[in-house]
């Protein structure tokens, strides 16, 4: 029953948890258990998205792509498609490239594209995996050796940093047999 469910969200949502939030926004987006409203849906990923949630954020950023729920904004789609593919979001990567590809939303910039197109392509699941790296394959085919390499050695870098970051934030801590303390 997608009413009740929607029922059960909000109330979470209300005290803040940023999955309840982004259920709403997806209800509101799609029109499931609540009529079809996309400035509903934008508030609530935005809720979800300000707490650094990676599928709010890439759920918001077509939201000022195109123009549903907000005034259209490319510059604001690129903040969220940036924020989401940041923390890893596949789909977010796959879209920067896109758009560092052909210049929509942001300067042109093939190694900036590459970068983003070869992260998605080596995280991406099989079937999505292979148009990304076609796509990938397709703009080295438009670059230089050296603008290859440098875009490799961006890709590089960012897994050394989100590889980094994902052993800082999300290492288990282990207690020293009940005593409480962190070891």
């Amino acid at each position: 029953d997608y009413v009740e469910a929607v029922a059960w969200y909000r109330k979470a949502a209300d005290q803040g948890d940023p999955d309840a939030q982004f259920n709403l926004g997806v209800s509101y987006a799609i029109g499931q258990g609540v009529p079809q409203d996309y400035v509903e849906a934008v508030a609530w990923y935005r809720k979800a998205a300000d707490q650094g949630y990676a599928t709010a954020q890439y759920n918001l950023a077509p939201m000022y792509d195109t123009g549903r729920g907000v005034p259209q904004d490319d510059a604001q789609a690129m903040t969220w498609y940036r924020k989401a593919a940041d923390q890893g979001n596949v789909a977010a990567q796959a879209n920067l490239g896109y758009a560092y590809a052909t210049g929509e939303g942001v300067p042109q910039d093939y190694v900036e594209a590459h970068k983003w197109r070869n992260l998605a392509a080596s995280r991406a699941s099989a079937e999505d995996r292979e148009q990304f790296a076609e796509a990938r394959d397709a703009l080295a085919a438009k670059m230089t050796p050296a603008q290859i390499a440098d875009a490799q050695t961006l890709a590089r870098e960012w897994w050394a940093a989100i590889s980094s970051y994902t052993l800082l934030h999300a290492a288990p801590t282990y207690c020293d047999g009940g005593t409480g303390r962190n070891v």
